[in-house]
């Protein structure tokens, strides 16, 4: 339990800092997700001033939303092809600067012969995306968990970077 309290804490902390510096540079940001059924966009919402700087986003959580809503290819959507075109998709749905995507294997079995815990996070602004493949290891709602906390972690990469 102290393990997912300290994590709750980081994803908190982290989407305060995203906040700041999306204030900071005027940047708005979306979300597009699957594995995480709306978790980023959850506490992203609940950052501070947040109504300043997110601008929403998209639970795209069965492949037909995918491809309807975010305009993804038919096919496996456990790719990175997928994240990237969902990332890219709802920065135009939402009018966003930047954003970031989660697409993945939550488990407890595997899906599109990937293996529990895969997940692909990519963040994108107008200019370009980058895609990161993780494995996580444990339960379903602890694939999710890790994957909140990466994917804050690459989004506040993109946003220094910027």
């Amino acid at each position: 339990m102290l393990f997912a309290e300290e994590q709750d804490n980081q994803i908190s902390e982290l989407a305060g800092q995203i906040g700041q510096l999306a204030l900071a540079d005027g940047i708005t940001v979306a979300v597009a997700e699957s594995l995480t059924a709306g978790r980023i966009a959850q506490v992203l919402g609940a950052a501070a001033e947040s109504s300043s700087w997110f601008a929403g986003g998209v639970v795209a959580y069965q492949n037909e939303t995918k491809y309807r809503l975010l305009g993804v290819s038919r096919g496996p959507v456990v790719t990175a092809e997928c994240s990237e075109q969902m990332a890219r998709a709802v920065l135009d749905t939402v009018g966003a600067d930047v954003s970031v995507s989660v697409t993945g294997v939550g488990g407890p079995g595997p899906e599109e012969g990937e293996r529990p815990g895969t997940v692909f996070i990519s963040v994108s602004s107008r200019c370009a995306v980058r895609t990161v493949r993780s494995q996580f290891s444990g339960s379903p709602s602890e694939v999710v968990g890790l994957t909140t906390l990466h994917a804050l972690r690459n989004l506040k990469k993109l946003l220094l970077d910027s």
